[in-house]
Parts: structure tokens; sequence; C-alpha cells
């Protein structure tokens, strides 16, 4: 099937790609737009894993108001340049954070913010559980991990589903911006306030 100069420009208005990567794909898949789509958003998370480890020290701080002043929500995000810090795309992602956070109430940014302790402590919780219901070794391990997966999903901003999108982790939606925006992206750190209750700090990197 031969590919037009239309269809290379579709693909690339969809998807952000470059040119020659939509053409490519475009040719593989004998003008599926679809699947070439698939393609081409599948080898932007493989590139945008390679740029997490790039530093990101520019970026925005990102406040979010709701419920009449009840509720207020600070978020750092950070990513490489003061350019892409700048662009429309960066500043809805970090405003489309702070909303979800609001909502969502996490407590951490990522598992790794967990305080051991608490996380040990949850571990014991949920072990004693399901020995008290006469579960054999093999399945409480099992029950165990389960529980663990729907306590991070609770507390953790980057396993949590979105708000906006339950079948998409905040996480995923990270990874997509990466290879979106082409730079490394970090949610560093978060604050939530609700009027008459505590300050809940999402810690992160300093």
């Amino acid at each position: 099937m031969a590919i037009t100069a239309e269809m290379v420009k579709a693909l690339r208005e969809a998807t952000g790609a470059a040119v020659l990567d939509c053409k490519k794909a475009l040719e593989q898949y004998q003008g599926d737009e679809e699947k070439a789509k698939a393609y081409l958003a599948e080898k932007g998370l493989v590139a945008a894993k390679k740029k997490t480890e790039r530093q990101a020290r520019d970026g925005k701080v990102e406040t979010y108001s709701h419920a009449g002043g009840r509720v207020g929500v600070m978020v750092e995000v950070n990513c490489e340049t003061d350019f892409v810090a700048k662009t429309d795309k960066f500043q809805e992602f970090a405003h489309e954070l702070a909303l979800h956070i609001a909502f969502a109430d996490p407590v951490y940014v990522d598992l790794s913010n967990i305080p051991e302790e608490v996380l040990e402590a949850k571990k014991q919780e949920f072990y004693q559980d399901a020995k008290a219901q006469d579960k054999p070794e093999n399945v409480i391990e099992r029950i165990v991990e389960g529980r663990l997966e729907k306590y991070y999903a609770e507390v953790c901003l980057l396993q949590q589903p979105f708000v906006k999108d339950e079948d998409v982790k905040v996480g995923d939606l990270v990874m997509q911006k990466i290879a979106e925006l082409q730079e490394n992206i970090v949610i560093s750190r978060f604050a939530r306030f609700e009027l008459g209750g505590a300050t809940e700090d999402g810690g992160g990197e300093e």
C-alpha cells in the first residue's frame, strides 16, 4: 500500500512522533493507522524509560484549591528544561496532578517514600489477619501480597488510579508525558491541606 504524505501528517499530528518514524510505522503496518499508533506509543514508552535516569531540576510548583478553599494542594513537578516547563502540555499535566491529589488524597509519592516501620507494620497486620483465618502458609503469602498492592494503590500517588481515568495509574501517565515531551519528569513532593485537618506531606526527593 502506498503511504501518502497526508497519512504521515495525520499520524504525526495524532502522536507527535517524528515524520520518519510515522512513515516507517505506516509502512510496517500497511497503512493501518491504529496499529501504527500503538507501535509508536510502545516505542515512545521504551525510550521514556531510558530518560528516567536523567536529572530533572526545572519544572514548577503547582497549586490547586477546591471546595471553596477547604482543600488545597501544592505539588512540585520537575522536568529537565525551562523550555518544557513553560509548555502548555507540561503546565496542564502539573495542574491535573494537583487536582488528582486533592481528590485522591495520597500520602506518599511512591513506594520508596513509605517509612520502613510503617510498611513492616502493614505486612504484619495483613499476615496476622490471614493467619487468623487458618489459611495455609503459601496462601497467606499471596493474601499479604494482594493486600499490599491494594494498600499501595490507596496511599502512593504513582500507584493510584488516575481520578479522570481509573484504568490508568498516575505513574503510567508520568511515563506517557516523558515520551510525549521527550524529557524526564519527576513528581518530587506534594502537600495536601484540608481545613480542620492535619497537613499531609508526600515527601519525595529534595
